[in-house]
């Protein structure tokens, strides 16, 4: 008995010397409750630019709804089929859970940061607004894929009934947000956040640059449904835009997964051969000898002869089955693991400017010289010659009277590695002509938008027939507002 007596003495004098340590047994060191804001903004940076990039058929098929690529085997995303997969769903959880509640939760604690001479008010301040055009960025994705979605509502992870905002209302305050960004932004001599933001490592100067880009991106959208707005907009900002390649937001990969470009991930490490270059695409480069070709595809031996070789660049029919080893293939620098991850770019602005400029509005350049411009900065990028031989190409040549085909058709070839800015360029402007996939009859029946989640119908039922109602019915081919003319 004396034995046990004093054992029990024992224990109670370890607990009583190590009260204040035992807490640290039930904390996990390696799952902090609250990170930095810096680690939540990389978060975000990083989920966003994975989506962007990705060609995961659950989560990403914009490069097949654009027709650069198409499906060797399983044709259903190339055939309009997103309800298998539930693609909306996995869409909506991408954007609202892994970006923006990264993005919204880093502004959060950047309210909170202590102020010190190393971390400003104007520091802080930046870092805020950094988050807001990321913020900016994501929702107007979301809205060029829905059309009305849950906004005002959306970061209150409680509420699991969010209401539906008019997509033209959300443009509206997006402007709004990137001109309060623009105006809170203040060059200072610190990093801010240094190398947790991948974009620009914290430049602000950039960061305006991107801002006026990212409003004259979200102006451009209304010059069909609100063209004092959309000219007021790009107007304002088109003197502070990028000016060159330098300033691309691009999102800088790391070699190795699960840091490495998603196309490395999905068309590399997994083996699989699902994709190959879409004959709407391809058929458009060859007609026009583009030099791009070797730096977006790589050749298929056409030669029907065993012991001759006969290389060309070949795209597979748009929604229908593709062998792989029959035509051309993404091309190895783009399937390499540190490929780039593209927010915005030179080339993408100066195409919005030089179709501003054809819309009458004063942008400081011709249409034509814009439209060059843009051109010059794909191949610069791609590290292509021949600029000159291909701008003075007839049909490559800007045409005034024809400008939506010449911007549309030519925006949409730079565009290449952007699936969802590729397709929003044919929305818009109706060019290039797209092909007819197997699983449909008319050119009427391409899809305009995603449908909303099949999940909504369920737990949100009331506000998604709102929406559906709002919109004129939740169809994939019911138009985004801005998209007042339909190619057909």
């Amino acid at each position: 008995m004396k034995f046990k007596i004093n054992i029990l003495v024992v224990l109670i004098a370890v607990m009583a010397s190590c009260t204040d340590d035992f807490e640290d047994y039930n904390t996990d060191i390696k799952r902090p409750q609250e990170v930095p804001g810096s680690a939540l903004f990389t978060s975000g940076q990083k989920a966003l630019a994975d989506q962007i990039s990705s060609p995961d058929v659950n989560l990403n098929i914009w490069r097949l709804w654009a027709q650069y690529w198409t499906e060797t085997t399983y044709t259903d995303e190339a055939n309009y089929d997103i309800v298998t997969r539930t693609i909306p769903d996995n869409t909506f959880q991408e954007y609202y859970r892994d970006i923006l509640k990264d993005f919204d939760e880093a502004y959060r604690l950047f309210i909170t940061e202590e102020i010190t001479d190393l971390n400003t008010a104007a520091d802080v301040c930046n870092k805020r607004q950094m988050c807001e055009l990321m913020i900016v960025y994501a929702y107007l994705d979301l809205v060029n894929i829905f059309g009305d979605i849950p906004y005002g509502e959306t970061m209150n992870i409680e509420d699991l009934h969010p209401v539906y905002d008019d997509a033209f209302t959300i443009y509206q305050d997006l402007i709004t947000r990137v001109d309060a960004a623009l105006d809170s932004l203040e060059v200072t001599g610190n990093a801010v956040m240094g190398s947790a933001d991948i974009i620009y490592e914290s430049d602000i100067a950039s960061w305006i640059k991107f801002g006026n880009s990212l409003k004259i991106k979200i102006g451009i959208n209304l010059a069909d449904f609100d063209a004092d707005l959309a000219q007021a907009t790009i107007e304002s900002a088109a003197d502070g835009a990028m000016t060159s390649n330098a300033d691309n937001a691009l999102f800088g990969f790391q070699g190795a997964s699960p840091n490495a470009n998603e196309i490395y991930e999905e068309l590399v490490l997994t083996g699989r051969h699902d994709f190959v270059a879409a004959n709407t695409i391809v058929d458009i480069m060859n007609a026009l000898n583009d030099p791009r070709r070797p730096e977006y595809f790589t050749q298929a031996d056409t030669s029907t002869d065993p012991s001759v070789v006969k290389l060309a660049y070949v795209g597979g029919d748009y929604g229908y089955s593709s062998p792989f080893s029959q035509y051309s293939h993404v091309s190895d620098r783009i399937q390499e693991p540190l490929f780039d991850g593209f927010f915005i770019t030179f080339d993408e602005v100066s195409f919005y400017l030089a179709e501003a400029a054809a819309r009458g509005y004063d942008v400081g350049a011709t249409a034509g010289d814009l439209y060059n411009q843009a051109i010059t900065a794909s191949f610069d990028y791609w590290g292509v010659d021949s600029i000159d031989t291909y701008l003075a190409n007839p049909d490559v040549a800007y045409n005034d009277a024809t400008w939506r085909e010449s911007i549309g058709t030519q925006s949409w070839l730079a565009l290449y590695t952007r699936g969802l800015e590729g397709y929003t360029q044919w929305r818009r402007l109706d060019y290039p002509v797209f092909n007819i996939a197997e699983a449909i009859l008319e050119y009427s029946e391409i899809p305009l938008r995603f449908t909303y989640p099949v999940i909504e119908q369920t737990i949100n039922a009331d506000n998604y027939y709102a929406a559906s109602d709002a919109i004129g019915e939740d169809l994939l081919s019911t138009p985004i507002f801005w998209d007042t003319e339909q190619p057909y």
